[in-house]
C-alpha cells in the first residue's frame, strides 16, 4: 500500500495484483490524491496534470464502484480547481459521451455512473466556468434518466443537486427542467431515489424562486404523495424539503425575487393551512378527496399523517425561537384546531384520535420544548392556559344547557376533548421542564395554571380527565412544594362531590397522579396524608354499593387510591398494611360454593362492578408487592394467598359469565384477566402451585382466541429478540428523535399507540423512558402481553412431564387456523415460549425428557421461516436458547446442521435470512460450536450468502450473523480475519451506496474483526499493517456513506481502532468528522459520536479540543454547525449540545465527556473553562450580568444587600441563549470540580502574591485566585436562581469558595483577608434561602453556608459578623417554635432535616468560637511574656474571637438544651432494632414515630458536630446545668432532655442535678461508644475526629473524670474501644485526638486513686500508716487481669502504637528478647508526636498502681521508653534532641521519681529493675555485632544523668554502675565534638551540685581533675569559635561550682587554680580593640568571674596575686580597659552576654 502513496497512480505496481487488491489498491491512491491534491503547489500539479487527467478518466471506464467513482470525481474536480482548467471542458465533454452510450449491460453500468456522478462534481467545483455547457450537460443527464434503472436515477439525482449547487443563480435556464425530473422522482418506488429526489430539490429551491410562489401547492401535494408508503429516510428528507420551502414562502422578501416574476408572498396562515391539508386529507388537491368521501373511508395513511408531522417541526425550526415566540398563538391555535370538531374526519375512529394527538403532542414538543428559553416557555405556556380557559367556557355552556340540542351538545364536548388532552399534555410537559423556574407562572393570579387544570377534571370525557390529572402530577413533580396543597384540594372536592361520577372519577385521577409524583420529589409529603387517602379510599369502596348510579366509578376510585398509596414504600405503607389486606379478603368471595352462587345471582350491571372492584384489588396487591417489597414477609404472603384460588376460579368462569350476561362485560373481564395475570407473574410461583392447570388452559386460550385478530409482534417481540438482531429491521425499531410518532406505524394500521385512557391505573406508574406520558396499550395487546410474561414464569416450573402435552395442544392450535389468523397465533405462542426458554435459562432450569425437544423444535422451526421478520428474529433467538436450555452438544450439532441443509438448498428469501441468523445466535450463546470445522462450515455458507447481490436481505443478514460468530468465536477466528475483511472490505467497495443496510452489516463485520485483532493492530509487521490498512480504508468508505448509520458505524470502528492502535488513526481527521457529525438530525449517529469523544478526551483531551478549533477555522466548505466551536471551542460546543439534547443517554455522555476535559484541562485554560461557566449561568433567565458589589455599599446595613440585583441588564449577546435550569446546574457543578483541580495543582491557585509573581513572569499563566470574583458573582447568580437545584448548586460552590479561600490573605492590606470585600455578595446570596417560602434542603444547605463564613474567620468587624448571624437566628427562632408550627408543604422527616442543619450550623460556629478563643487566650499568655508591640493586631484578633463567642453566647441557654434534644434523638435512633418497643410512641424532639426511617439519615450527618459543641459547653459550665427558668422551659418544649422522655405532668419529682448530670453523661458517653465501636467504613473522618475531641472536651472537667475513674470496668471498655479504633483507622489525627482521651481517662484513674488515698489517710489517722490497705492496680498480688484491668489495657493501647511506629520494639520481629538494635531512625512529625503522646501516657501508668502493681507493669514500661530512646536517638545538628528522645527521657524522669519507687512494698524490686535499666542504657555504647553504634551520646548521658539525679541513691551507688556511668562521661570530656563536650559539662555540672554527697563526690573526685587539666590546656589554644567557646565557658561554670561545693581546706587550692586560668583570659586594652569575637566574649566572660570570686574569697585571691605580680599587672589593665569601654560605650551592650545559660534550662529540664 505504501506505493499508492505517489502523485501519479503507479500502474505498475497496480498491474501486478489481482482484481480485489487492484480496486483496494487504486482506493487508496485516491484517497492519498486526494490529501496530497491540496497541498501541492500549482506549478508541479500543472506539470502532472495531463497524465493524471488520463490516469483518472482511465478509472471511470473501468467500471468503479460506488465510493471509487466519487473520489475519482473529486480528484478531477480539484485538480481542474486548482490546475489549468482549458482542458476541463473535453472531460466534461467525455462524461457526457460516456452517458450517451447505448450500451445497456449491467457491466457498462458502473461507467455511465461514474460519468454522472463525476459531472456533479465538476459543476460543484468549477461552478460558472461551466456555466455556458450546463444546458446540454443537464439535458443529456436528464434524457439519461428517462431508462435509468434506480441506481442511474439516484445518483442523477445526487449529480443535479452538485450541478445546482455549483453554479447558483446561472443554472436558471434548467430549473424548470430539473424540478420536473426530481418531481416524478420524489414519487420513485426506490426510497433512496425519493431521499436524492428531496435533496435535490432543496438545492433548487435556493434559486428557483416559483417553487415557493407559483407552485407551491403542486409541491406540497407532491411531498404529501412522496410520504405516501414512505420510510423513515424518506420522511426525514422530504419534510426537511417541505418544511425549508413553506418558511422561505413565509419569510421572502419581495427585493429578492427578480422583476419580471411576480412573486406572491403567502401568508403564515396559508402555509399553516397548506401543511394542515395534508395532515387532515393526506393532498391538497381536490378531486381525490371529494372521491374518498363519496366512498367514505378515511383516505390518511399513518406515513403521511407522520411525514408532515414531522414537516411542521422542520418548518418552525427554520423559522426559529424568536419566529415562534412572536406566532405562537396563532401556531397554537391551528395546531389545535387539527382535532377539533371542525375536522370531524381526522378523530372519527379512537384509534385516529390517538394517532392524532401524538402527532400534534409531538410538533408542541420539538417547537416549544426544543426552540424556546425559559421566559418563552413560560409565556407559552400562559397562551395554552388561555386555550384551556376557552374550551372549558365552551364545555360549560353545553354542560349547563342540558334541557336543548343534547345532540348537538354531546358532539361539541367530545370533539373538544381531543384539544384539551393536547393543551393539557403539553402544558405539563412544559412545567415539567422548567422545573422549579415555574414558580412564578404559577403563582400568576391572572393566567390561574392551576384554577385552569383542577377546572376541566370535571369534564364529560375520561381522557380529559386523565390528561389534567397527569398534568397535575408534572407540576407536583416541577413544584414539590405544590404536592400537599394540590392533594388537600383534590381529595377535599373528592368527598363533598361524592354523587358526580365525573368527580368521583377525575378526583380520584388527581389524587392517583399526585401520589405518583411523590416518589419523585425528595421531601415527600407529610405522612398523615397517607391516613385521609386510606379513609376516603375505604369511604368510597363501601359507599360504592348505595347508589348504583356511580357504583362503577365509586369502586374504581376507591381502589385506584389503594393502588396508589401503595407508591409511597414500606414506610408509609407498614401503617395501612392490615387495613388493606382487610379489604383485599373482603373483595372475593371466601370459598367455591360462594362463587357459584353469586354466578347464579347477578345481572350484566353487578358483573361489571364486581368485576371492576376485583381487577382494581388485583391491580392494588401488584403495585403492593413491587413497590413494598420490604414488607413481603412470610406471614404477609399468607396473608395475601387465601384469595388467590377465587380469583383464578373466577378467571376460568369468565367466558361462560361472558356469554350470559354479553358484551358489556368484553372489556371489563380483559382488564380482569390483565390484573390477575400481572399479579401472578411478580408472585413467587410456589404460592399458587395447584392452580397451575387452571392458568396454563386460559392462557392457551388468550393465545388462540377468535376474536383476537390484533397481530401485535412489534411490542410483543422487541423485548424477546437480542437487541443487536433488531437493528437488522432498519430504522423501525431503532431509537430516533422521532420515535414518539414513529412509533404508531410500527403498530400496523389496526392497533393505534398506547393512550392513557386504555388503563387508568397507570398515571401513578413512572412514564418508560424517553415517554412523557405513559402509553399503556389497549386491553387486548395488554392481556396478551401479560400472558406472554406469565406463561414464562409459570411454564419453567410445571412439571415436565406436562411440558409434552401443553407444547403438543399449542402446535395443534397453530395448525388448526389458517391465514392472518394462523399469523396471529403463532406469533403469540412464538413470543410465549421464547418467553419461558427466557426464564428456564436465567434460572438454569432443563428442558426436560427428550421428547420434549421435538415439539419445541417444530414450533420454533416453523417460526424461523415465517413472513415476519420480527418473528424470525425471536425464532432465530429462540432456537439458540433451546440449545443453550438443553445444553447437549450433539443436540446442538444438530441444530447447526439443519440450518446448514436448508442454506445450501434453499432459495427464498425468508429461509435463508432466517436460518442464517439461527447460525450467529447459536454461536452467541454456545460460544462456539465446539470444532472448528463447524466454524469453517458456517463462514464458508455465510461468506457466499453474503456476496448474494440479487438480495440485499440475505447479504444483511448473512453478514450480521456472520459479525455474532467473529464476536463469539474469539481467538478461534484469527484463520478467518483475513479473508473475511477482504471480503467486508470488497463489499464496501462494490454494494451500491443505497443498500444501507447491507453497508450497516458490514460496518458491524468490520468492528468485529477489529475488536477480534485488538492490540495486535500495533504490529509492526507487513501482514499486521495490511490488514490495519483494510480496517482503515474500510472506515474511510463508511464515512463516505449517505447513510447517517453507515456513519455512525464508522465512527465506532474508528473509535476500537484509536483505542487498540492510537498512533495509526489520524486523529485531525477524526475529530473533524465528530465535529460534523455533532449535530446530525440522526440520534443514533449523535450517539456514536458522542461515545468515540468519550473515549478520545479520556486521553488526549487538549489534543482533541486543540483540533476541533483548528478544524474550524480552516473549513472552506461551508461547514455551518448549529453551534459555534469557532466562539466556544468544543467545549463550549458541547455545552450548547447538552441544553438542546433531549436524550438522557446522550446528555450523559456529553456530561461524561466534558468532566474527562476539565481534569485533563481546566487548570491549563483556567480562563476559558471560567468564562464558559459564567456565559452560561449569566445567561440566565433573569439578569444578564450581576454588579459585583462593592464592600462601601455595607454600610447601610441589609437594605443594600438586596439592591445587589438592580444592575441594568447588558444586551449582549451570548453564545448561550437562555440555557435549561440543568444546564446551568452543570455548570455551577463544574466550577466546584475546577476549584477541586486547582486544588491539587499547586499552591499558586490560592495566593495571591505568588500567582501575580508568576503571572508577571509568563502572562500565559493562570490562577484561580486572580478569578475570585468571577467564582463569587457565578456562586451568587445560581444561589439567587428561580430553580431550586440551581440554588443548592449555587450555595455549594459559595460553601466550597469559601473553605478554599478563608485563609489567603489580601498583600494590599495586611492582617486582612482577600474574601473580606465580598461580604456583601455572601450576605445578598444567603438571604433569600432563609425567606419563609424556601424548601427546607435550600434553607439546610444555606445554614451550612453561614457556620462555614462565621467560622471561617474571614469578617471581623462584630455589626458584619451580625448580618449572616442574624439569619442563623432567625431559623433558630424557627426551630424553638417546636413541632406544630412545622410547615404542612413537606414530609416532617425535611423539617427534621432543617432544623438538624440549623443545630449543626450553630455548633460549627460554637466550635470554631470556642477554639479561637482558647488560641488566644494562649497566645496572649506568651504576647504578655514577650512584647507589647503587637498591640493592635491582637486587640483585633481577640474582638472577633470575643465577638462571635458573644454573639453564641446570647442564644448558648436555647440552643444547649436543643443540642441534648437532639443527641437524645440520635441515642433513640442508634438503638438496635430489638428495641424498637421502647421507643417512645409520638417520636422524638424533631422526628416523628412514622418517619422513623427518613429521619435516620438527617441525625448521622449532623450528630457529631452537635456533640462536640456540647460537650464544649458542658465543659465551660463544669458540667453545673444551671437553668434559672427550668419551670417554663418545660412547658414550652414537648421534650426537653432533662426530662429525658418524661413529660412535666408524669414526673413524679424533680431530678437532682446529679441524676441530671449523670444522665447526661451517660448519653453522650453511649453516643461516642456506640459509633467509635464500630464506625462504618464509609464514617466521615470529621465525624471520628469531632467525637474524639468531645471525648477530650468531657475529660476535662473534674466531674466526668470523677465518675469515669470511679467506673473502672467503663474505663477499660472505652480504652479497648479505642484501641480498636486505633488498630482500624491509619490517620495520625485521629490516633493523637485517641491518645489525648487516653491521657485524660488515664489522669481520672490516677485522681480517683490519689483521692481514696487521701480519704483513707484522713480516716485512719496518720499514724497507722503501715496497715493502710492498698489502692490501685494490682492490689497487693501485683496481678493485672486483662479485660478488667485499666493499666493493662492502656499498655496495650501505647504498644500498638509505639510499635506501629517503630517495628524493632517488638521482640517477636526481630527475633530475640532484646532487640538487635539497628541504625537508630528520625520519625515522620506525626510519627514523632504519636510516640511522644503515648510515652507521657506510659510514664503516668504506675501512678495508678498499687506498689505490686507497680512491679509488674515497669519492665514492660522501661523496656518501651529505653527502646525508644536507644532506636530513635540520632545525632541532629547544634546538640538538639529528637522530639521522641526529649520525651522518653522526660517519660524516664517521669517513672524514676514515682513515689513507688520508694514505697515501702516496692523499694527493693525497683531498685533491681532500675539498675537493670540502668545497664541496658550503658550497654547501648556497646558495639553490636562488632560495628560501633551510631548513637547520640548526649542523648545516652542526659538518660544516665536522669537516673543518677531522679533514683534513689541504692539504685546508682553500686560501684560497677557508677564504674561505667564515670567511664562515659570520661570518654564523653575527651570526645572532640564541641557539642558533646559542652553537654558533658552541663549534665556534670547538675551532678556535682546534687543534695546527696553520696551521688556526687564519687563523681567529683573522677572527673573533676580531668576538668581542670582539660580547662588548663584551653590557655594555649584560645577558642577559634563561639561553640569551642562555650565549652570554656561551662567548663569554668563547673569548676566554679566546684569552689562553692568543696569544703574550707580544699576550696584555696582550686581558686589557686582557676585565678590564673581566668586571667590567661584577659586582654589588655590595645589587645581587646583587635581581638576576635570569641577572645573578646571570653575576656569578657573572665573578668566578670574574677569580679565574683574576688571578693568571696577575698584571703586566697590575695595571695595569688601577692605570688604573680605578672597576673596583677594584667588583671588591672583588663579592668582598666574595661572601665574606659563602658564609658564609650552605652549600656544595653551587657545584654549580648552570649547564651546566659539558657540552653541548661531548655535540655535539663529532664532532671
Amino acid at each position: 500500500m505504501e506505493l499508492a502513496h505517489s502523485l501519479l497512480l503507479n500502474e505498475e505496481a497496480c498491474n501486478q495484483l489481482g482484481e480485489f487488491q487492484k480496486a483496494e489498491f487504486i482506493f487508496e491512491w485516491l484517497r492519498f490524491l486526494e490529501k496530497l491534491l491540496p497541498v501541492t503547489s500549482r506549478a508541479d500539479v500543472r506539470e502532472e496534470q495531463k497524465k493524471l487527467a488520463e490516469q483518472l478518466i482511465s478509472l471511470l471506464n473501468s467500471s468503479p464502484g460506488p465510493p471509487t467513482r466519487r473520489l475519482i470525481a473529486k480528484n478531477l474536480a480539484i485538480l481542474y480547481g486548482i490546475g489549468d482548467t482549458f482542458s476541463v471542458y473535453q472531460t466534461v465533454d467525455k462524461c457526457n459521451e460516456l452517458i450517451r452510450s447505448k450500451d445497456d449491460s449491467p457491466s457498462y453500468l458502473p461507467t455511465k455512473l461514474a460519468a454522472v456522478v463525476c459531472l456533479g462534481y465538476l459543476y460543484k467545483k468549477l461552478g460558472r466556468i461551466l456555466g455556458n455547457s450546463v444546458t446540454d450537460t443537464v439535458g443529456n443527464v436528464i434524457k439519461a434518466m428517462k431508462n435509468a434503472e434506480s441506481q442511474g436515477r439516484y445518483e442523477i439525482m445526487l449529480s443535479l443537486q452538485n450541478i445546482l449547487n455549483g453554479l447558483g443563480a446561472a443554472a436558471t435556464p434548467c430549473h424548470r427542467d430539473i424540478y420536473k425530473a426530481a418531481r416524478l422522482c420524489l414519487t420513485d418506488r426506490s426510497m433512496a431515489v425519493r431521499c436524492a429526489a428531496a435533496k435535490c430539490l432543496l438545492e433548487l429551491q435556493k434559486e428557483a424562486v416559483f417553487m415557493w410562489s407559483t407552485d407551491l401547492d403542486s409541491v406540497a401535494t407532491l411531498c404529501f404523495k412522496s410520504f405516501d408508503g414512505s420510510n423513515y429516510d424518506v420522511r426525514i428528507a422530504v419534510s426537511k424539503l417541505l418544511g425549508t420551502v413553506l418558511a422561505r414562502a413565509v419569510t421572502c422578501k419581495q427585493a429578492t425575487a427578480s422583476a419580471r416574476q411576480n412573486v406572491r408572498k403567502i401568508s403564515l396562515d396559508e402555509a399553516m393551512e397548506l401543511l394542515g391539508t395534508g395532515f387532515l386529507r393526506g393532498s391538497s388537491g381536490f378531486l381525490r378527496a371529494s372521491g374518498d368521501i363519496l366512498k367514505g373511508i378515511s383516505s390518511v395513511s399513518r406515513d403521511i399523517r407522520v411525514g408532515v408531522t414531522q414537516a411542521y417541526v422542520v418548518f418552525v425550526s427554520t423559522l426559529g425561537g424568536q419566529w415562534l415566540e412572536r406566532n405562537f398563538s396563532a401556531l397554537l391555535s391551528h395546531i389545535l384546531d387539527l382535532v377539533s370538531q371542525s375536522h370531524p374526519k381526522a378523530i372519527q375512529t379512537q384509534m385516529d384520535a390517538i394517532c392524532c394527538r401524538r402527532c400534534i403532542s409531538f410538533i408542541l414538543r420539538a417547537t416549544v420544548g426544543g426552540l424556546l428559553g425559559e421566559k418563552a416557555q413560560i409565556a407559552a405556556a400562559k397562551e395554552i392556559c388561555q386555550a384551556i380557559w376557552k374550551l372549558k367556557k365552551v364545555v360549560d355552556v353545553v354542560m349547563s344547557d342540558g334541557n336543548l340540542e343534547t345532540r348537538i351538545g354531546t358532539t361539541d364536548v367530545t370533539s373538544s376533548q381531543h384539544v384539551l388532552v393536547c393543551a393539557l399534555h403539553e402544558l405539563g410537559s412544559l412545567i415539567h421542564g422548567l422545573g422549579t423556574t415555574a414558580a412564578p407562572l404559577l403563582q400568576d393570579s391572572s393566567t390561574g395554571v392551576l384554577d385552569a387544570v383542577i377546572s376541566v377534571i370535571l369534564h364529560p370525557s375520561i381522557s380529559v380527565r386523565l390528561a389534567a390529572a397527569w398534568c397535575l402530577r408534572c407540576i407536583a413533580v416541577s413544584l414539590p412544594s405544590y404536592v400537599s396543597p394540590l392533594l388537600d384540594r383534590c381529595i377535599e372536592r373528592l368527598s363533598s362531590l361524592k354523587s358526580s361520577p365525573e368527580a368521583v372519577t377525575g378526583y380520584s385521577f388527581a389524587v392517583a397522579a399526585l401520589l405518583g409524583a411523590v416518589k419523585h420529589c425528595p421531601l415527600g409529603i407529610p405522612h398523615g396524608k397517607g391516613k385521609v387517602i386510606m379513609t376516603v379510599a375505604e369511604d368510597l369502596l363501601c359507599s360504592a354499593s348505595q347508589n348504583s348510579h356511580i357504583s362503577i366509578q365509586r369502586t374504581q376510585a376507591g381502589w385506584l387510591l389503594v393502588a396508589s398509596l401503595m407508591t409511597l414504600g414500606p414506610a408509609v405503607v407498614q401503617h395501612y398494611l392490615p387495613r388493606m389486606l382487610l379489604l383485599w379478603k373482603c373483595v372475593f368471595p371466601l370459598s367455591p360454593k360462594d362463587l357459584e352462587t353469586e354466578r347464579s345471582r347477578g345481572d350484566s350491571f353487578t358483573w361489571q362492578v364486581t368485576l371492576e372492584g376485583r381487577a382494581g384489588a388485583l391491580c392494588a396487591i401488584k403495585t403492593f408487592v413491587s413497590y413494598c417489597g420490604g414488607l413481603l414477609t412470610d406471614e404477609v404472603i399468607q396473608r395475601l394467598l387465601p384469595p388467590l384460588p377465587c380469583a383464578v376460579d373466577l378467571l376460568t368462569r369468565l367466558p361462560s359469565i361472558h356469554k350470559m350476561y354479553g358484551n358489556a362485560l368484553k372489556t371489563p373481564s380483559m382488564t380482569y384477566r390483565h390484573r390477575l395475570y400481572e399479579l401472578l407473574a411478580l408472585l413467587p410461583p410456589k404460592t399458587y402451585e395447584g392452580r397451575f392447570c387452571a392458568i396454563l388452559k386460559e392462557l392457551m386460550a388468550d393465545f388462540t382466541a377468535t376474536d383476537n385478530q390484533m397481530a401485535a409482534s412489534t411490542f410483543l417481540l422487541p423485548p424477546l429478540c437480542h437487541q443487536d438482531d433488531l437493528l437488522l429491521l432498519g430504522p423501525f425499531l431503532q431509537e430516533t428523535d422521532h420515535r414518539f410518532i414513529e412509533e404508531q406505524l410500527l403498530l400496523g394500521s389496526s392497533i393505534a399507540g398506547g393512550s392513557l385512557e386504555y388503563d387508568p391505573y397507570s398515571i401513578y406508574e413512572k412514564a418508560a423512558e424517553g415517554d412523557s406520558v405513559p402509553k399503556p396499550l389497549p386491553p387486548a395487546l395488554s392481556v396478551i402481553s401479560a400472558a406472554v410474561r406469565l406463561f414464562g414464569v409459570i411454564f419453567s416450573h410445571v412439571a415436565e412431564s406436562q411440558r409434552l402435552q401443553v407444547l403438543e395442544k399449542l402446535l395443534a392450535s397453530i395448525k388448526q387456523t389458517k391465514g392472518a389468523r394462523q399469523q396471529t397465533v403463532q406469533l403469540n405462542i412464538v413470543s410465549a415460549f421464547s418467553s419461558f426458554l427466557k426464564h428456564l435459562a436465567s434460572c438454569k432450569g432443563s428442558l426436560g425428557p427428550e421428547e420434549v425437544r421435538r415439539p419445541a423444535l417444530t414450533l420454533v422451526m416453523g417460526a424461523l421461516e415465517s413472513n415476519n421478520p420480527l418473528l424470525r428474529c425471536a425464532a432465530a433467538e429462540s432456537l439458540a436458547r433451546l440449545a443453550q436450555v438443553v445444553a447437549d452438544s450433539a443436540f446442538t450439532a444438530g441444530l447447526a446442521q439443519v440450518s446448514f441443509e436448508k442454506l445450501k438448498s434453499a432459495r427464498d428469501v425468508v429461509s435463508r435470512t432466517g436460518h442464517s441468523l439461527a447460525l450467529g445466535s447459536l454461536y452467541r450463546y454456545l460460544g462456539g460450536i465446539g470444532s472448528t470445522q463447524h466454524l469453517n462450515a458456517c463462514v464458508g455458507i455465510l461468506y457466499t450468502l453474503s456476496q448474494d447481490n440479487t438480495s440485499p436481505d440475505v447479504q444483511t443478514w448473512a453478514l450480521h450473523s456472520l459479525s455474532l460468530i467473529i464476536d463469539s468465536a474469539g481467538p478461534l477466528y484469527h484463520v478467518h480475519v483475513e479473508p473475511t475483511l477482504s471480503l467486508v472490505v470488497m463489499l464496501l467497495l462494490t454494494v451500491p451506496p443505497a443498500y444501507g443496510e447491507v453497508h450497516q452489516s458490514l460496518g458491524r463485520c468490520l468492528n468485529a474483526l477489529i475488536a477480534t485483532l485488538g492490540p495486535e493492530l500495533q504490529g509492526s509487521k507487513t501482514a499486521v499493517s495490511a490488514l490495519r490498512t483494510s480496517c482503515l480504508l474500510g472506515c474511510a468508505v463508511m464515512q463516505d456513506n449517505a447513510d447517517c448509520l453507515v456513519q455512525a458505524q464508522a465512527i465506532s470502528c474508528l473509535q476500537q481502532l484509536h483505542m487498540f492502535a492510537p498512533r495509526h488513526v489520524n486523529l485531525s481527521s477524526l475529530v473533524s468528522c465528530l465535529c460534523v457529525n455533532l449535530c446530525s438530525s440522526y440520534l443514533l449517529l449523535r450517539r456514536a459520536v458522542l461515545a468515540c469523544l468519550r473515549q478520545l478526551v479520556q486521553r488526549e483531551a487538549a489534543e482533541v479540543s486543540e483540533h476541533a478549533v483548528t478544524f474550524v477555522k480552516d473549513c472552506r466548505e461551508d461547514f455551518t454547525p448549529d453551534i459555534n466551536i469557532r466562539e466556544v471551542g468544543l467545549e463550549g460546543a458541547l455545552l450548547s449540545l447538552l441544553d438542546k439534547e433531549l436524550d438522557q443517554r446522550l446528555c450523559q455522555d456529553i456530561k461524561e465527556t466534558l468532566n474527562h476535559m476539565l481534569t485533563s484541562v481546566a487548570v491549563e485554560k483556567l480562563s476559558f473553562w471560567l468564562k464558559l461557566c459564567k456565559d452560561v449561568l449569566a445567561a440566565s433567565a433573569d439578569f444578564t450580568s450581576v454588579a459585583s458589589v462593592d464592600t462601601t455599599q455595607e454600610e447601610e446595613g441589609a437594605k443594600e444587600d438586596d439592591d445587589v440585583l438592580t444592575s441594568e441588564s447588558d444586551e449582549r449577546s451570548h453564545p448561550f441563549t437562555n440555557p435549561k435550569w440543568s444546564t446551568r446546574v452543570f455548570a455551577a457543578e463544574c466550577v466546584c470540580k475546577i476549584i477541586s483541580h486547582c486544588e491539587n495543582a499547586g499552591r499558586a491557585h490560592f495566593d495571591v502574591t505568588l500567582a501575580q509573581e508568576r503571572k508577571q513572569r509568563d502572562s500565559r499563566d493562570d490562577f484561580l485566585v486572580l478569578h475570585l470574583a468571577d467564582l463569587i458573582r457565578m456562586a451568587f447568580m445560581a444561589a439567587t436562581d428561580h430553580s431550586d437545584q440551581l440554588r443548592l448548586s449555587g450555595l455549594q460552590t459559595l460553601l466550597v469558595v469559601v473553605r478554599r479561600f478563608a485563609s489567603v490573605p489580601e498583600p494590599e492590606f495586611p492582617g486582612h483577608v482577600i474574601l473580606e470585600q465580598y461580604q456583601a455578595n455572601v450576605g445578598a446570596a444567603l438571604r433569600p434561602a432563609f425567606a419563609p417560602e424556601t424548601p427546607p434542603d435550600v434553607t439546610a444547605k444555606a445554614c451550612q453556608v453561614c457556620s462555614a463564613w462565621l467560622a471561617s474567620g474571614v469578617v471581623s468587624d462584630l455589626n458584619d459578623l451580625r448580618r449572616v448571624h442574624q439569619l442563623l437566628v432567625s431559623s433558630l427562632a424557627k426551630v424553638q417554635a417546636g413541632k406544630e408550627a412545622q410547615s404542612q408543604l413537606y414530609n416532617e422527616s425535611a423539617s427534621t432535616m432543617e432544623i438538624l442543619a440549623v443545630l449543626k450550623a450553630w455548633a460549627e460556629v460554637y466550635i470554631v468560637a470556642v477554639e479561637r478563643e482558647k488560641n488566644q487566650s494562649d497566645a496572649h499568655k506568651q504576647t504578655l511574656t514577650i512584647t507589647n508591640s503587637t498591640d493592635e493586631s491582637y486587640r483585633d484578633l481577640t474582638s472577633s474571637a470575643d465577638g462571635l463567642l458573644d454573639l453564641v453566647q446570647a442564644d448558648l441557654g436555647t440552643l444547649s438544651k436543643l443540642w441534648l434534644a437532639a443527641l437524645q434523638d440520635f441515642a433513640l435512633l442508634t438503638l438496635p432494632s430489638e428495641y424498637a418497643s421502647q421507643l417512645p410512641v409520638d417520636g422524638g424532639a424533631f422526628y416523628t414515630a412514622e418517619t422513623i426511617e427518613n429521619a435516620r439519615p438527617h441525625y448521622h450527618n449532623s450528630w457529631a458536630l452537635i456533640l462536640y459543641a456540647t460537650a464544649l459547653w458542658l465543659t465551660s459550665t463544669g458540667f453545673l446545668v444551671v437553668d434559672p427558668d427550668e419551670g417554663v422551659t418545660n412547658l414550652s418544649r414537648p421534650v426537653t432532655p432533662t426530662t429525658m422522655c418524661q413529660d412535666s405532668s408524669s414526673r413524679a419529682a424533680v431530678k437532682s442535678p446529679e441524676d441530671v448530670n449523670t444522665d447526661i453523661f451517660h448519653l453522650t458517653l453511649g453516643i461516642s461508644v456506640e459509633f467509635l465501636c464500630s464506625p462504618r467504613s464509609d464514617a466521615a473522618m470529621e465525624n471520628i475526629i469531632a467525637c474524639l475531641h468531645a471525648l477530650q472536651a468531657f475529660f476535662d472537667v473534674p466531674w466526668p473524670r470523677s465518675k469515669i475513674g470511679a467506673d473502672q470496668e467503663l474505663g477499660v471498655e472505652l480504652l479497648n474501644v479505642l484501641h480498636r479504633l486505633i488498630l482500624t483507622r491509619e490517620s495520625p489525627d485521629i490516633q493523637l485526638a485517641t491518645l489525648e482521651v487516653v491521657r485524660r481517662i488515664l489522669f481520672a484513674a490516677q485522681e480517683h486513686v490519689r483521692e481514696k488515698r487521701r480519704s483513707a489517710e484522713v480516716d485512719d489517722g496518720a499514724a497507722e500508716k503501715e496497715t493502710l490497705p492498698e489502692f490501685g492496680e494490682g492490689k497487693d498480688t501485683g496481678g493485672l487481669v486483662p479485660g478488667k484491668s485499666l493499666v493493662f489495657a492502656t499498655l496495650e493501647l501505647c504498644v500498638c502504637i509505639l510499635v506501629r511506629q517503630l517495628p524493632q520494639l517488638n521482640p517477636k520481629v526481630t527475633g530475640s528478647p532484646a532487640v538487635k538494635a539497628g541504625k537508630p531512625q528520625l520519625l515522620s512529625e506525626c510519627g514523632s508526636r504519636l510516640v511522644s503522646a503515648a510515652l507521657v501516657i506510659l510514664s503516668d501508668i504506675p501512678s495508678v498502681c498499687s506498689p505490686e502493681g507497680s512491679v509488674s507493669v515497669l519492665p514492660t514500661i522501661l523496656y518501651l521508653t529505653i527502646g525508644v530512646l536507644r532506636e530513635t536517638a540520632v545525632k541532629l545538628p547544634d546538640g538538639q534532641l529528637p522530639l521522641t528522645v526529649a520525651a522518653s527521657l522526660q517519660a524516664l524522669k517521669g517513672i524514676l521519681s514515682s513515689p513507688m519507687a520508694r514505697a515501702e512494698k516496692s523499694r527493693i524490686a525497683w531498685t533491681e529493675l532500675l539498675r537493670s535499666a540502668l545497664v541496658t542504657v550503658l550497654d547501648c555504647w556497646d558495639p553490636v555485632d562488632g560495628a560501633q553504634q551510631e548513637l547520640d551520646e548526649v542523648s545516652l548521658l542526659t538518660a544516665i544523668t536522669v537516673f543518677i539525679l531522679s533514683t534513689s541513691p541504692e539504685v546508682t551507688t553500686i560501684e560497677c554502675l557508677q564504674k561505667r556511668c564515670i567511664e562515659k562521661f570520661k570518654i564523653a570530656l575527651d570526645s572532640k565534638d564541641p557539642v558533646v563536650q559542652l553537654k558533658c559539662y552541663q549534665l556534670l555540672l547538675s551532678i556535682f551540685q546534687y543534695h546527696n554527697r553520696a551521688v556526687s563526690y564519687p563523681y567529683i573526685h573522677s572527673l573533676a581533675p580531668s576538668i581542670v587539666g582539660k580547662l588548663q590546656e584551653t590557655e594555649k589554644t584560645k577558642p577559634e569559635n563561639s561553640a569551642e567557646l562555650q565549652v570554656i565557658q561551662e567548663g569554668i561554670k563547673v569548676v566554679a561550682a566546684l569552689i562553692a561545693i568543696a569544703e574550707e581546706e580544699h576550696r584555696a587550692y582550686l581558686v589557686a587554680c582557676l585565678l590564673p586560668l581566668l586571667i590567661s583570659f584577659l586582654l589588655d586594652e590595645n589587645s581587646l580593640g583587635s581581638a576576635t569575637n570569641s577572645a573578646r566574649n571570653l575576656h569578657e566572660f573572665a573578668l566578670q568571674n574574677v569580679m565574683q570570686i574576688g571578693p568571696q574569697y577575698s584571703s586566697v585571691f590575695k595571695k595569688v596575686m601577692a605570688s604573680s605580680p605578672t597576673m596583677k599587672a594584667r588583671l588591672e589593665s583588663a579592668v582598666k580597659g574595661n572601665q574606659e569601654s563602658i564609658k564609650v560605650k552605652t549600656t544595653p551592650k551587657h545584654a549580648k552576654n552570649p547564651g546566659k545559660s539558657s540552653s541548661i534550662q531548655l535540655k535539663t529540664n529532664f532532671l
